[in-house]
């Protein structure tokens, strides 16, 4: 999980930049608004970018409060000659505060501290916790606070980042010598004094010289300049003090905690009245496009990017102290029967615990209809001496009462992230049917960096709800407390608005998804994954702790003895994880060509520069390729995975998601299994490691070139479906077409440019993979498109289609949403450019597997192989353990639903192609 990104907005830069980027502007009520209408254009189109990458998870406006602070104590002619604001903006500084607060963004300002001295106070903190911060604003005062790799300042006007080169390139020194720099130089608009007649230039060549005021002042006779060295003389008590005014002060306390500046989307509620208010028509317009969620500042351009919401009931607001708490019978039986005379409730359960497999229930909630919930407490109170149980009823008595309604296919049972649930119930014995999760709904309609689909997310964005967290109710830290210790009162609150939002979320999806072609993948691909990976979460895989082990003390030897021939080769020891020591050696001591340097300045040491130095010959290159990748399968996956292993079960219990992958994939997580190296060597042998059960074997089955195949079907291909119905090699065919012979060279170039079309690669991409030059790289790929125009059409008409309507669909209606395929800058829009065109068929290819997998269980049962189960998923394979007697059989019915899975939804113009291994292990198997 990536560390949280903290944006601080040096508000009274964003409100000037407004007051004089626009004309004057009255509203309805004849306030001037100018500003504040560009001050809200320009907050929204950056808290649209939440959660987006390199986009804030928290953000914060920071204005100034006070007029006096320290500084004029220090200097009481500090911003005398400052101008005051114009009178017509004086009036528009609270409303810009009342937009802030519509955003429901924190509006800091603290008395006695300058908006500066508040941003730098942040900035520590958040370095501190390991968190990234972007600071809004070129302030060139701010640009002391830039740090490489965790600070960074970006400029809205210029479009541009400011990292630590860009303060070397514009005042000559490092961001923790610019503070000397500002001081010799001093600043008229704030009217620090500095030193007359040193201007920057001149003031920098002294820090590069002697590093800080203090050593300039102390070694000022080594000056050869008469006027200068005169006036550092006679001014040396005025840089003095210029270098204590310019100090950010980064000590005080918070206004507000770090935490607090979480920001989880655009409300409709506060800001649409804002809006409304002041009559901002065209912002009004944006809003309403977004279907009552945060828009995207282009959404007014392409609507259809995110689909208006339809028509909903009035619903009574949500009320917490509505809830009722269930602890006796006759409640509960009456809660029972209103479910079933509805035909739906909403349900959530609340564990002790996030593992589904080992969490101990606590307790159920449950909702009818919107507005009414109940939370039913099961395991509450009583686990020590000092805390009472309160009265609740025997949880045996509930789940067996419960069992009944959660089965009966007459009634439709609603939940988010249902797999959690559909686990914990399983294992007492209740298996969930039918269903509908929100979480998925979600996922269906608005995949692709549309927004989060968490539940607390979700009620904020459609339902303008702030829901109760569970830090709320359990706290942080060593104070922390599981769930069955929170008082029923608040634990009836925080149960019974999960399952309550659930239900009003459920109201608005369920008409979404027909009314936006959704339903298709929703029934016949993701919902019915809901129950397929609950079923592996709970079964696990069996892994053999002391194969781990042997691994484990084997690739401990394998690293060092690199990190020997590594510093031999560097002649001398230093951090190889270090990217910057590494850098260091390979483009400064070692002399090493062709490097490049990221924004912050160092040298990039990044796996594509490594393989770049492999390939020319530069031993330590690959050394340090081989010891990154031991050591990350060592922490990873030898070492951690033993860890993994459940006591009780003696399994690893992997978690997936059905959202974590914008095309359709499934994610793993704790452990992820997903990232073991699948055509190394050493990534056999950790899969090695997973094993059978004794009497029975491990089944592989792995789709052969599935997304070859379904390039030649999308792109109508005549070639690519001819090779693949001859069951000719797609690679060799390649060879031929491209380079007019087939050895063992071209059929490598052929295979990596067959995948990396696919994947919209980009003439330098292709370049450093093959290892030639960008106009070689560019004349194969026009050779490749001539060879298969059909290919060239296909990403000429999913380029188009993906900017009009911003959004590409798989076979299966799967829509992938790319918000910025527009996007000015080039690195966005180039990277937003090469996921549209490979969505489509990764997408098609995930659709593919998941609908073998939703059948695989029925079809198995059939056969009368319902012994045999479904362990992992990895991609394009599917890993089974099947009884020793049962694996002829097995196979053929493995095979044959895998290569059936598209049909009769889709009829494909290519075969699908079905590799089956067998062995004792997971390794034998693949």
């Amino acid at each position: 999980m990536s560390s949280p990104h903290l944006y601080l907005v040096d508000g009274s830069s964003y409100i000037f930049r407004a007051f004089h980027r626009l004309p004057p502007l009255t509203n309805r009520h004849g306030l001037n608004v100018g500003a504040v209408y560009g001050y809200t254009t320009m907050l929204w189109k950056l808290a649209d970018s939440l959660n987006k990458a390199d986009g804030p998870t928290h953000l914060a406006v920071i204005l100034d409060k006070s007029e006096s602070t320290h500084r004029n104590e220090m200097y009481d002619q500090y911003k005398a000659h400052r101008p005051p604001p114009p009178p017509e903006l004086v009036p528009q500084f609270p409303l810009i505060r009342d937009a802030t607060r519509a955003f429901s963004i924190p509006c800091i300002e603290e008395e006695g501290l300058e908006a500066d001295d508040i941003i730098a106070c942040y900035v520590t903190a958040a370095k501190a916790a390991g968190w990234k911060v972007t600071i809004v604003s070129s302030d060139k005062d701010l640009m002391q606070l830039v740090e490489d790799g965790s600070v960074d300042m970006l400029d809205t006007m210029n479009d541009r980042r400011i990292g630590r080169d860009y303060v070397i390139e514009k005042f000559g020194v490092p961001p923790e010598q610019l503070g000397e720099v500002l001081a010799l130089m001093g600043d008229s608009v704030d009217n620090v004094p500095g030193v007359p007649g040193v201007g920057p230039k001149t003031a920098s060549q002294l820090i590069q010289q002697y590093g800080s005021v203090e050593n300039v002042i102390a070694n000022v006779e080594e000056i050869t300049k008469p006027k200068l060295k005169s006036n550092l003389i006679e001014y040396a008590e005025m840089a003095r003090l210029s270098r204590e005014l310019v100090r950010l002060i980064c000590d005080a306390p918070l206004p507000e905690p770090l935490e607090d500046l979480s920001i989880k989307g655009i409300p409709d509620g506060p800001l649409r009245e804002f809006l409304e208010y002041h009559g901002f028509k065209s912002l009004l317009a944006r809003l309403n496009s977004a279907a009552g969620g945060a828009a995207a500042p282009q959404a007014a351009a392409a609507p259809a990017t995110v689909p208006v919401q339809a028509e909903v009931r009035p619903e009574p607001p949500i009320d917490r102290s509505a809830y009722e708490t269930v602890t006796e019978e006759a409640a509960l039986d009456r809660w029972i029967a209103e479910a079933f005379d509805k035909g739906h409730v909403a349900f959530d359960t609340e564990t002790d615990g996030r593992d589904c497999v080992t969490a101990e229930l606590v307790g159920v909630s449950l909702a009818t209809e919107c507005g009414r919930a109940c939370y039913i407490p099961l395991e509450h109170g009583g686990h020590d001496l000092l805390s009472d149980r309160p009265p609740q009823l025997d949880s045996a008595l509930v789940l067996a009462k419960l069992k009944p309604l959660l089965e009966d296919p007459a009634v439709l049972k609603i939940g988010h992230n249902l797999k959690f649930d559909w686990v914990v119930f399983n294992r007492r014995g209740i298996r969930i049917a039918p269903y509908d999760d929100t979480l998925v709904m979600s996922f269906n309609l608005d995949a692709g960096g549309l927004n989060s689909h968490a539940l607390d997310d979700l009620a904020k964005k459609h339902l303008d709800h702030q829901c109760l967290t569970y830090k709320e109710l359990c706290g942080t830290g060593k104070k922390q407390i599981t769930f069955n210790q929170v008082p029923l009162d608040r634990a009836t609150e925080y149960a019974g608005e999960d399952a309550d939002v659930a239900l009003r979320l459920w109201t608005r999806f369920k008409t979404r998804l027909p009314a936006e072609r959704a339903t298709r993948v929703y029934q016949l691909v993701d919902r019915p994954m809901v129950a397929v990976i609950g079923r592996m979460e709970r079964d696990g895989v069996k892994v053999d702790r002391e194969v781990l082990k042997g691994l484990s003390a084997e690739f401990n030897a394998q690293i060092a003895d690199l990190e020997e021939k590594i510093c031999g080769e560097a002649g001398c020891k230093f951090t190889i994880g270090s990217p910057q020591q590494l850098g260091d050696i390979l483009f400064n001591k070692m002399g090493l060509e062709g490097g490049r340097k990221g924004k912050s300045g160092t040298w990039s040491t990044d796996v594509t520069e490594l393989e770049r130095l492999a390939r020319g010959g530069v031993p330590i290159a690959q050394l340090v390729l081989d010891w990154r990748q031991l050591t990350k399968l060592k922490s990873t996956y030898t070492d951690a995975l033993q860890e993994q292993i459940n006591p009780t079960t003696g399994r690893v219990h992997t978690s997936y998601s059905l959202s974590g992958a914008q095309t359709g994939r499934l994610a793993s997580t704790d452990p992820n299994l997903m990232n073991i190296p699948i055509r190394t060597e050493i990534g056999r042998r950790i899969r090695d490691a997973f094993i059978a059960e004794p009497g029975h074997v491990v089944v592989s089955a792995d789709y052969s070139q599935i997304e070859l195949r379904l390039a030649a079907h999308i792109c109508d291909v005549p070639q690519l479906r001819q090779a693949f119905a001859q069951g000719a090699d797609i690679h060799n065919m390649t060879a031929q077409e491209l380079f007019g012979e087939v050895n063992r060279d071209t059929r490598a170039s052929a295979k990596t440019i067959n995948f990396a079309i696919l994947y919209g690669i980009s003439r330098w991409g292709l370049a450093g993979r093959l290892g030639v030059t960008a106009d070689e790289a560019q004349a194969i790929i026009d050779r490749y498109f001539d060879r298969f125009p059909g290919i060239r059409a296909y990403i000429g008409e999913t380029l188009t289609k993906a900017r009009e309507t911003g959004f590409t669909t798989t076979l299966f209606g799967r829509k992938t949403h790319f918000p910025r395929i527009k996007a000015k800058i080039q690195h966005e829009r180039q990277g937003a450019e090469r996921a549209a065109i490979n969505a489509p068929i990764q997408g098609t290819a995930a659709d593919i597997i998941k609908r073998a997998m939703v059948r695989m269980g029925p079809a198995l049962a059939a056969e009368g192989l319902g012994s045999t189960r479904m362990l992992l998923q990895v991609h394009d394979e599917l890993l089974f353990e099947v009884p020793e007697a049962d694996v002829e059989r097995a196979s053929e019915v493995i095979r044959r639903v895998m290569e059936g899975a598209a049909e009769p939804a889709v009829k494909l113009a290519v075969p699908l192609g079905v590799e089956i291994g067998t062995g004792p292990n997971w390794g034998a198997a693949h």
